[in-house]
């Protein structure tokens, strides 16, 4: 390894570490990811690495960026894409069914609806969104904040082990996705039940923690003053979740990359509701222009797509520099070649730090084969989607949801860590059991 290429892992490094401590720093993660993926960029085009006889290093630096970000703007440009999906159906009142299928005065049964709940819709909308759905929905059915926290620690859970199963239900499994690593067909079919292992059992546990039932008062959802009529809001709800629903199969129809889907999904459901708006606006009451797709895009979370750039542009240039092989290389002596051991270090990682690029890396360590364990929806990345995704339930700052409950709810990491940890890793390794269990003994 040349001196620069150390200086290149060592950027990366403190750029990591300085994103782990984001909370102690109080700078924007997404700062700190951009500028670490031009320093990364920077010294790789000084590395003698980036030289190839007869070539103009700064030619070959640009060639090799371009590639990068070609694969890294198919998943950005598909977070985008998502996020404005369910932002159009949210604000207009398309998730008022999710509220009104909770509602129930058994504290336990609550629970239950809440986690088969928020499982389902993290498949279908994406962990981070589902999370923010349910708390809001948690806000109106349970008052008492000591009892909405178990709520909200369930959600977390459920919110990861749902989206591991869906190639569009997490960051990590769409960048699989989109790499061509796991199909649609393949993870749904044998990992959504060690997902929903993973959920089952730490719902388990937590409902011999609430008793009895709920004030009839507080757990009435209010009835809410919407622009759209009731058929209007199930159009946009259907429009979006089934549009969402729709993107694999129009990956699997036209070879076009995911992005294009969701593309098409969101410019079928920006004309309806253009056209739903202006109908209300015929009808003489007021324009609600707050609720509009042009106004809409302004709260698409854009510190979450720069962070997104950053980091897997950074990712990309070690994978450039055969760092990533490398290390490849050294874990699969260390663990035997065990893919189990592999693939479930890199679970309780991602529980410590940031699933994406510990996810981005992993693809840049190992190569593709065309049998085996490593082939397409082999063991090692089946295991990587399902280890990824529910591994970071098991400290609260493991996930984007976990962030973004922690945040909403203003739970501690200390509560969190004594109270939830162990039942998420108890529902955790169950998975990896019940997975083992599927490829050993059922032979799927």
């Amino acid at each position: 390894m040349s001196t620069l290429t150390l200086l290149i892992v060592i950027a990366f490094v403190i750029g990591y570490a300085c994103i782990a401590t984001e909370s102690v720093l109080e700078i924007n993660k997404a700062a700190i990811a951009l500028l670490m993926c031009v320093a990364c960029w920077t010294l790789f085009m000084m590395s003698p690495e980036s030289y190839i006889a007869g070539d103009d290093v700064l030619l070959q630096v640009s060639e090799k960026i371009k590639v990068s970000l070609g694969d890294t703007a198919e998943t950005l440009f598909f977070l985008m894409g998502a996020m404005t999906i369910v932002e159009i159906v949210d604000a207009n009142g398309g998730f008022n069914f999710v509220r009104d299928t909770l509602k129930t005065r058994s504290k336990r049964k609550l629970m239950w609806r809440i986690a088969f709940m928020t499982f389902f819709l993290s498949a279908i909308l994406d962990n981070l969104t589902t999370s923010i759905v349910m708390i809001m929905v948690l806000r109106k059915l349970v008052q008492e904040r000591k009892e909405r926290i178990l709520y909200a620690a369930l959600v977390i859970i459920a919110a990861n082990s749902g989206g591991a199963f869906s190639p569009i239900g997490d960051v990590t499994t769409i960048m699989l996705w989109i790499k061509g690593v796991i199909t649609t067909q393949g993870v749904i079919t044998e990992i959504l039940v060690p997902s929903l292992v993973s959920m089952v059992i730490p719902a388990f546990i937590l409902q011999f923690q609430l008793n009895g039932k709920f004030d009839k008062a507080q757990n009435l959802p209010k009835a809410e003053v919407s622009t759209f009529t009731k058929a209007q809001r199930d159009i946009i709800f259907w429009l979006g979740v089934g549009g969402l629903c729709f993107v694999p199969v129009f990956r699997g129809l036209t070879n076009l990359p995911p992005f294009m889907g969701i593309l098409l999904v969101l410019g079928i459901l920006w004309t309806v509701t253009e056209i739903f708006h202006r109908s209300v606006h015929r009808e003489g009451e007021e324009d609600t222009m707050a609720k509009r797709v042009t106004d809409l895009l302004s709260r698409i979370d854009l510190s979450t797509i720069m962070f997104f750039l950053g980091i897997l542009m950074a990712v990309s240039c070690l994978e450039h520099v055969g760092v990533l092989t490398a290390l490849g290389e050294w874990l699969n002596d260390v663990s035997g070649g065990n893919h189990y051991l592999v693939t479930g270090i890199i679970g309780v990682l991602s529980s410590i730090v940031d699933n994406v690029p510990l996810v981005a890396g992993a693809m840049g360590m190992y190569p593709v084969a065309p049998t085996g364990d490593m082939a397409v929806d082999g063991i090692f990345w089946q295991l990587l989607a399902y280890c990824a995704g529910v591994g970071g339930s098991m400290l609260i700052i493991g996930s984007a949801a976990g962030v973004v409950v922690m945040g909403l709810e203003k739970i501690t990491f200390g509560w969190y860590m004594k109270r939830i940890t162990w039942i998420a890793f108890v529902g955790y390794l169950a998975g990896i059991v019940c997975y083992w269990l599927e490829k050993s003994v059922i032979g799927m």
